[in-house]
């Protein structure tokens, strides 16, 4: 993937994603552009390379730092720091990439007792082994400008190595580094105490010390990035088996007619005793010859990184998908999915579609058009107060009167935010004795919105809602929480509302004693008006994926078709038809008891007539004496002389 850096990035200025999401990749593929520098080491013919975004401070450079694990360190250490470097190396191995990044408040480094040479000044710096510098990003060494970098700042702090200003604000004078709380992040002023880029501004310097460092064979221009190669492989048995068979310790590839190789049976998808991949447990894994198989299986985006293809010709035999059906389909139209799959795979993805339309298997270099993250349904968690070093608990408003810890309760004991004291009492057995300090002889917890997890005991169970309002109402409600992308806390409170509505639709049909009650009869202006104001609002934010306002708009035409006591088949079968990808049980039941035959989702989307929903009355304000005394209704295009004849009338 690492080959396909730069068209990845540049990929991103030509689909139709969410910046945000576009921000993520970009930061994952980290391109930087600088310098490849080589620093000599005082008393070895070794040379270190360092990447720097920023050579025009080379010469505040005061130290150097390696990765604990970088191959020199052994050999340039000094014998009178060597048991402590390797103590040090022995520490730092044990810590992860994460612990090492993340730590940016721990200090620690050990001093090698070598020295650097400054390609530009011939200065010997000290070279230091410290873990926030890793072996696999860049060169597993950096030099250090603690003027200009925070965390070498804090470094060179920690240990008292000099710190050397080289780039001032504009308009400031220098000033002593040792007085400063921190650096400063030089990207823009001018240089100083540097030579020859003296007095030039950043971008200048930059590129002149570019120009020098080429022109004198000390280093050259360079872009980096941070994206690295994935690990293609997994010790687990779940995953695509490698057509790879191995003979005399070689790997050879299986003939294409031994393929599909497919996953054996095992005694368990569990590694052996001897701790070899859970495919070493399968009898007979080895070819007709006898050769022993691959043991490894490929990761879960071998699959996922270009399924999509697939759906293009699901049932051609002979390969992947063919030219023809790609060339009808193209690419995906719309991804929709959580921004998770950002650095993994929807990067993926991408490179795994670049690489096909390189070899003249895809014909879009962008595997997927348009993409929308849809947010998170978070939970709404509740807590009881207890009162600490007891089994009592306390209402939330009366607990400033005591010592509390806050414990998660299950939210299906809560309803409004009251306890169900009982229930809590026979939910675990060390509450069995409880006992609750009330409030107007409730107990109030108190709430906050989180993530759902059985750990905060916040999971919301959809099917006990299902069974309860119905699945119609549970997916308008969804809906109508708020925008597709957004996260949206679940309160089930709210979906009263929701089922209020549903239950005022169907009186539009049936009543009370569950007659039908629709009539053939022409519908009038008004009735009109709001059907074709939902059929336009609801068609427009479907494209637009605002289905929270398509449900309200559902709302507000069930609402004024009720107030108009309207039950005709011409506007209520249109109606259904409009509804029908929001609540599709509904919709069909009611489209039956109207007595059509077959789906109504096989029924034409409804047409919208402008005509219906144009302004034919205007109310006038009028006024005198200063003072709006009353309206006049009176249609569209009246002259001005009616206006003001019926007006004094």
């Amino acid at each position: 993937i690492t080959a396909y850096a730069q068209r990845l990035l540049d990929g991103l200025e030509k689909i139709d994603w969410f910046d945000s999401l576009k921000e993520m990749q970009r930061y994952w593929i980290g391109r930087s552009e600088g310098a490849a520098v080589y620093f000599g080491v005082k008393g070895f013919d070794d040379q270190l390379e360092v990447f720097t975004t920023r050579p025009d401070t080379l010469w505040g450079a005061t130290f150097m730092v390696l990765a604990p694990e970088h191959e020199i360190v052994d050999k340039i250490t000094t014998p009178e720091h060597k048991a402590e470097v390797e103590k040090y190396v022995k520490w730092a191995k044990n810590r992860s990439e994460v612990e090492r990044m993340s730590e940016v408040k721990t200090i620690s480094g050990q001093f090698t007792g070598a020295y650097g040479i400054n390609p530009v000044n011939g200065e010997e710096i000290p070279i230091w082994i410290a873990d926030y510098v890793l072996a696999g990003y860049g060169t597993g060494a950096i030099m250090a400008v603690p003027a200009h970098d925070s965390r070498d700042f804090a470094f060179a702090r920690h240990f008292n190595i000099p710190i050397i200003q080289v780039v001032a604000r504009d308009g400031e004078e220098p000033s002593d580094p040792s007085t400063w709380e921190g650096s400063y992040d030089a990207k823009e002023g001018k240089l100083i105490n540097s030579g020859m880029i003296n007095g030039l501004d950043v971008t200048a310097a930059i590129k002149k010390t570019i120009d020098y460092l080429e022109d004198n064979k000390l280093g050259f221009g360079q872009v980096n990035f941070k994206l690295r190669d994935a690990i293609f492989s997994r010790q687990r048995y779940w995953g695509e088996p490698f057509p790879i068979y191995y003979k005399d310790g070689m790997p050879y590839a299986l003939d294409e007619s031994e393929l599909p190789l497919e996953l054996p049976d095992v005694d368990k998808y569990l590694p052996t005793e001897t701790g070899d991949p859970p495919l070493a447990r399968a009898r007979n894994w080895q070819t007709k010859e006898g050769y022993p198989l691959e043991t490894n299986t490929m990761p879960g985006f071998a699959g996922s990184s270009g399924y999509y293809l697939r759906y293009m010709d699901p049932r051609n035999k002979e390969s992947y998908f063919s030219g023809e059906a790609n060339a009808y389909w193209r690419d995906v139209d719309l991804y929709l999915g959580v921004d998770e799959h950002a650095t993994g795979h929807l990067i993926y993805s991408r490179f795994w579609n670049m690489f096909l339309y390189d070899l003249g298997l895809v014909c879009e270099e962008e595997p997927f058009k348009k993409l929308i993250n849809q947010g998170k349904i978070q939970g709404r968690s509740n807590f009881v107060y207890r009162v600490e070093g007891s089994n009592t608990f306390v209402s939330l408003n009366l607990r400033k009167n005591y010592k509390t810890t806050p414990l998660h309760v299950d939210v299906n004991m809560v309803e409004n935010d009251v306890l169900d004291v009982e229930a809590f009492r026979t939910w675990q057995p060390e509450y069995k004795n409880a006992e609750f300090i009330l409030e107007d002889g409730k107990y109030i917890c108190g709430w906050e919105v989180e993530k759902m997890s059985k750990s905060k005991h916040n999971v919301v169970n959809p099917d006990e809602l299902i069974d309860h309002y119905g699945a119609d109402t549970f997916r308008l409600y969804e809906m109508f929480l708020g925008p597709l992308e957004n996260h949206k806390p679940w309160d089930t409170k709210g979906i009263e509302g929701v089922y209020r509505f549903m239950k005022k639709l169907w009186r539009l049909f049936v009543d009370e004693k569950g007659n039908l009650i629709i009539t053939d009869d022409a519908p009038d202006s008004r009735e009109l008006k709001v059907l074709h104001q939902t059929i336009r609002k609801t068609a427009d934010d479907i494209e637009r994926f605002s289905f929270n306002t398509a449900v309200s708009q559902f709302m507000i035409c069930v609402n004024e078709l009720s107030d108009l006591k309207c039950h005709k088949r011409p506007v209520l079968e249109q109606l259904i038809v409009v509804l029908s990808p929001y609540a599709p049980h509904r919709a069909e039941e009611l489209w039956e008891k109207l007595g059509q035959k077959g789906s109504v989702t096989g029924v034409t989307y409804p047409e919208f007539i402008a005509d219906y929903v144009r302004e034919n009355i205007f109310e006038y304000p009028v006024s005198f004496n200063g003072k709006m005394r009353f309206k006049l209704e009176m249609p569209v295009g009246t002259a001005k002389e009616e206006i003001e004849k019926q007006a004094l009338g």
